[in-house]
């Protein structure tokens, strides 16, 4: 090497060393955040089991300053939230809502689903491994069990070593249970058999005694020791159909659909189907509330709420009834309440709360054909009896069909097989047959689904709502305004948009004020939750992140 060559290397070494050297004795450019990721102290999640989205607005003439009206001023909605997947059913909305995932992957197809490996129908919830707490009856034989994936409370407690607490709450096993998750500190639901609050042991081993208090209150008899009247005088519920209407289901022991509704003889169950179960859901929530500190601690809590009682009186009334006109007045100011509860318990601005659905619901079909509207009735059970009348002429073999559930059909392989009969000769046939109803609007086998023809959204929502190990093995849609119900009250679970379009609306904790007309899908919520906390997003999570929001 030529000695001028030495001294230029030499000398590019040195400069290369005082430049590092410089750089390691000089403060960065770029300060770095040690701080840990700002989290609110609480995030209390509210499923109203069958709102739909149009409730919002519908009866916001006669909503109150701080419920409703308070949500949509200070918060921010996703207008055009849309569920995708089907069916759009109870057990599956929860678990959507809390995993971001559909039931092709969480497993929950439905509240209930044919099992072939049992020969028998399955509860979502169930399990005989566990046994009630707070009662003799076997109401809580029930754990999260069946739900293949993590939910987002699930997520929160791996990410600080289990510190934070989640508890879940609501009338019914399924809206307590899935929304907590697999981890939860607890979960509660009422037993209407004893009119008791009660968990299992999945959970603990006795009841707390704050829950044995609040047992003891009897609550179901104090809210219906009135009879249920309407909060304003029913001439003016001018939104609602007349108040006595023949498609409108009976209390038990009532003479009629009218007001007032003498509910003090059945209380315990008919708590539930009425606005007071939203009131006595939101007292025990309180407490529990209270008594697990939620909130007060040094990390993040959630709170799983489902409101039942909407479901139990739509189910048995309708969405156009006097009944659930009322039953939304008197939850906004519930609401109300319970928002200033929250302010004073947890601090304005310090908790996250979203509220939404786990579906919507359709019209009554004797409303629909009162107005001249489309619509009517399907049988499912009538469906099977005459599916393997019709078989077993044609084909020879009895009992083809073994069961049905979420407008699907399970089939007899072994009974087809032994017959010695092509299965796809009698699937193609019984397609055929449902086709010639005129509430059945598509009918296929499901392992041809990716070669039906279906338009979208609906191919995408079936394919989201199959579960290779779970679901049936023909798949029917009905025809838009029909129900798989008969002449007396209504019913969901289709791709439509009256059971399909649910309300999303966040409020306080970073949350600033707007909404958007954007779809969203269901399974958005829980990864928006996820990207909010600074943790990860559940194991089986489909959804997106809803960026909007925040501030």
């Amino acid at each position: 090497m030529k000695f001028t060559h030495f001294l230029a290397a030499a000398f590019l070494l040195s400069a290369i060393n005082g430049t590092a050297q410089q750089l390691s004795s000089s403060k960065p450019s770029v300060a770095v955040n040690t701080k840990p990721a700002a989290r609110p102290k609480l995030i209390v999640g509210m499923v109203v089991d069958q709102m739909r989205w149009d409730y919002l607005y519908r009866f916001a003439g006669r909503y109150g300053a701080g419920g409703f009206k308070r949500l949509l001023r200070e918060g921010f909605s996703c207008e055009n939230t849309l569920i995708n997947y089907t069916p759009t059913i109870t057990a599956c909305g929860h678990t959507c809502v809390y995993t971001g995932s559909v039931p092709a992957i969480h497993g929950i197809i439905g509240n209930t689903w044919y099992s072939p490996e049992l020969g028998r129908t399955v509860y979502c919830a169930e399990d005989t491994t566990v046994t009630t707490v707070g009662s003799s009856s076997a109401a809580g034989k029930m754990s999260p069990r069946n739900m293949l994936v993590t939910t987002i409370g699930d997520e929160l407690k791996l990410s600080n070593n289990f510190q934070s607490k989640v508890i879940g709450v609501a009338i019914k096993d399924r809206g307590a249970i899935l929304p907590a998750g697999h981890s939860a500190n607890a979960a509660f639901w009422y037993d209407a058999g004893t009119g008791n609050w009660v968990s299992s042991t999945y959970y603990m081993n006795e009841l707390p005694a704050w829950a044995l208090q609040f047992n003891r209150q009897q609550f179901p008899q104090q809210y219906l020791s009135k009879p249920w009247t309407t909060l304003y005088p029913t001439s003016t519920y001018t939104l609602s159909t007349a108040d006595e209407k023949a498609y409108e289901g009976k209390y038990k022991n009532a003479v009629n659909t009218s007001f007032p509704h003498p509910l003090s003889e059945i209380a315990n169950t008919a708590v539930s189907a009425s606005p007071y179960g939203n009131t006595m859901t939101l007292e025990f929530a309180k407490k529990a509330m209270e008594a697990y500190g939620l909130g007060k601690g040094p990390v993040t809590d959630l709170l799983a709420i489902s409101l039942s009682s909407p479901d139990y009186v739509g189910h048995q009334f309708g969405p156009n009834s006097v009944e659930a006109e009322d039953t939304y007045l008197r939850l906004d100011q519930d609401l109300a309440a319970f928002f200033s509860y929250l302010d004073a318990k947890v601090g304005k601005g310090q908790y996250l709360f979203f509220i939404t659905a786990d579906h919507g619901v359709a019209h009554v079909p004797g409303f629909m054909a009162e107005n001249k509207l489309p619509g009517g009735t399907w049988d499912d059970k009538a469906a099977v009896a005459s599916l393997n009348e019709q078989v077993a002429a044609r084909f020879g073999v009895k009992e083809a069909v073994k069961a049905t559930d979420n407008y699907q059909f399970w089939l007899n392989h072994d009974a087809i097989a032994q017959a010695g009969k092509s299965e796809a000769d009698i699937r193609q046939f019984m397609i055929r047959e449902l086709l010639k109803s005129p509430a059945i609007s598509k009918a296929f086998s499901t392992d041809n689904l990716m070669w039906t023809v279906l338009p979208e959204p609906m191919r995408t929502m079936l394919s989201n709502g199959f579960n290779t190990k779970r679901s049936g093995d023909i798949q029917v849609v009905l025809t838009p305004g029909y129900i798989d119900g008969g002449n007396v009250g209504t019913t969901h679970g289709l791709w439509y948009p009256y059971d399909a379009h649910i309300p999303l609306v966040w409020m306080g904790w970073n949350v600033r004020p707007g909404k958007t007309n954007r779809t969203i899908g269901m399974t958005d919520i829980t990864p928006t939750l996820a990207a909010l906390l600074h943790i990860q997003m559940p194991s089986g999570s489909v959804g997106q992140v809803i960026q909007e929001i925040t501030h």
